[in-house]
């Protein structure tokens, strides 16, 4: 009896131990209790890719385009229940793909997927003939299960071909930075006024860079501009090791996801390139970002939540740890909005590290696109060199396209931006233009914040700049520099027991 109930027992442990995955580690010591995902597992049999350029006879050399010969591999293993397609070492040009249940794109150090230029491959007719109203994303998936991009290699979307260019935010730039502006104009394209500013858009290009317009007019091309990686719609999501380059707009963009894992990967993209955000998670339950390094051209890590009624009925971002990320240039570090109807809850930002960005912890909405926050932790966060502030909230944000003025929101009667329940920890910044600076709406004001063991040096401006906020709880909290803070139609704001809105 007591030898069953022992190997009763040992069984029961064996059985704990193999239910544990590698990702178990990042749950500890957390303010709450979260999901944890798990991992994508995928069939065993492998593909090398090799096998099918050689079959399709590609030169890479020449720059023969490798979609067929890509997208063959993919359909043939994923017919026959799935696996890993093996991407080589050299640089394999191709037009977008489109992954499956099953299969992991595995690209090999030293890999290179190289996005063609040409943009009539973005907007190639389906099989019933339909001709897309925008460009295909250069890697999709849709309504799928199982499905990861792994590796050490890279995807380049060269998206210098699509973005337009500001010229004055280039002349804020180094040396080289400013090259960029003589560069492009190298290439033809087409200089439009915008206010005091002017744009440069990748239309009419020298012909023979064999680069064809796709539209009429460079404003309407513009519309056309689509992500370097989209998946939506599916289950048990991985991308791991790889590196995600010069997108021709964001660069990582789950949307709609069942447990997603966004691991060690790298996301490089010029500071100055237009809407190059580097990763934006929408309407997702269960999620790991961890180990990534950032430099974008818009928002680093962003969370997005979709607009009005359609965001909400798709469900809110929930169960979120982001730990152990470095975010260097980009407009925030970790960032909600600006449209997030569906709603944030359940999220932890912990250990990481942000240097250079404009701000650091932003989020920004207005009447139409908000939503409600509950359960938001950020702690254990080092900031240095901010441009702008350290914690920044916008509740009347204006969300404009490049060469547009700000959009109407869709609801102004409704789905107004809730920021309540926020928790700051252990958050050290150095070099800021203000510690704070936070703008709620008359009626629908910031509340329901706590502050505990903040450290700023160096504050530039205002170390707190706040418009309709309530019920702010700063313990253990220090500044220094800066002038005197603006405090204006706030309610119960404790600083250190005092209360500063009085």
């Amino acid at each position: 009896m007591k030898k069953t109930l022992l190997f009763s027992v040992l069984l029961a442990c064996s059985v704990m131990v193999g239910a544990q995955s590698k990702y178990d580690a990042y749950y500890q010591n957390l303010p709450i209790e979260i999901k944890h995902v798990t991992p994508v597992q995928f069939p065993d049999t492998s593909v090398n890719l090799k096998v099918y350029f050689k079959q399709y006879q590609i030169n890479p050399a020449a720059g023969t385009l490798c979609t067929e010969a890509i997208q063959a591999a993919i359909d043939e293993l994923a017919a026959a229940g799935g696996g890993h397609i093996i991407v080589p070492r050299g640089t394999w040009k191709t037009g977008p793909i489109v992954l499956k249940s099953n299969i992991d794109l595995h690209l090999n150090k030293g890999a290179t997927l190289l996005f063609t230029e040409d943009k009539t491959q973005y907007i190639l007719p389906d099989k019933k003939g339909n001709i897309p109203t925008k460009a295909n994303p250069c890697i999709s998936a849709k309504k799928c299960e199982n499905v990861g991009i792994t590796g050490e290699g890279v995807i380049d979307g060269q998206g210098f071909y699509w973005r337009p260019i500001k010229w004055k935010k280039l002349q804020k730039g180094s040396e080289e930075d400013k090259a960029v502006w003589a560069y492009a104009k190298s290439l033809g394209g087409k200089c439009v006024p915008n206010g005091k500013d002017t744009l440069w858009y990748p239309f009419n290009l020298k012909p023979e860079l064999g680069i064809p317009n796709i539209a009429k007019t460079p404003e309407e091309q513009e519309n056309y501009r689509y992500h370097l990686v989209n998946i939506t719609d599916s289950k048990n999501v991985l991308i791991e090791g790889v590196t995600l380059r010069n997108s021709p707009k964001f660069h990582l963009v789950p949307a709609r996801i069942q447990n997603l894992i966004i691991d060690n990967i790298t996301v490089d993209c010029p500071w100055w390139a237009q809407n190059g955000d580097a990763m934006d998670i929408g309407n997702t339950q269960v999620c790991l970002v961890v180990n990534c390094r950032v430099s974008a051209g818009d928002d680093g890590i962003c969370m997005k939540g979709g607009v009005g009624q359609s965001g909400l009925d798709r469900g809110p971002n929930s169960d979120f740890l982001i730990c152990n990320d470095t975010v260097f240039r980009a407009h925030g570090g970790f960032v909600i909005g600006s449209e997030f109807s569906g709603g944030m809850k359940k999220m932890i930002v912990k250990n990481c590290f942000f240097d250079g960005t404009d701000i650091g912890l932003r989020f920004k909405s207005a009447p139409g696109r908000g939503g409600q926050c509950e359960d938001i932790y950020c702690e254990d966060i080092v900031m240095r060199n901010i441009r702008e502030d350290a914690i920044f909230f916008e509740s009347g944000y204006a969300d404009k396209a490049v060469g547009r003025s700000a959009t109407a929101s869709d609801n102004k009667e409704a789905f107004f931006p809730d920021w309540a329940n926020f928790t700051f920890r252990n958050i050290t910044a150095a070099n800021v233009r203000n510690f704070v600076n936070a703008t709620g709406l008359k009626g629908f004001p910031v509340h329901d914040l706590t502050f505990e063991n903040v450290r700023v040096y160096g504050v530039n401006k205002e170390p707190l700049k706040l418009k309709f906020c309530e019920n702010w709880r700063f313990m253990n909290c220090s500044y220094s520099g800066g002038s005197s803070n603006t405090i204006n139609n706030c309610k119960s704001i404790l600083y250190n027991g005092q209360d500063l809105a009085e």
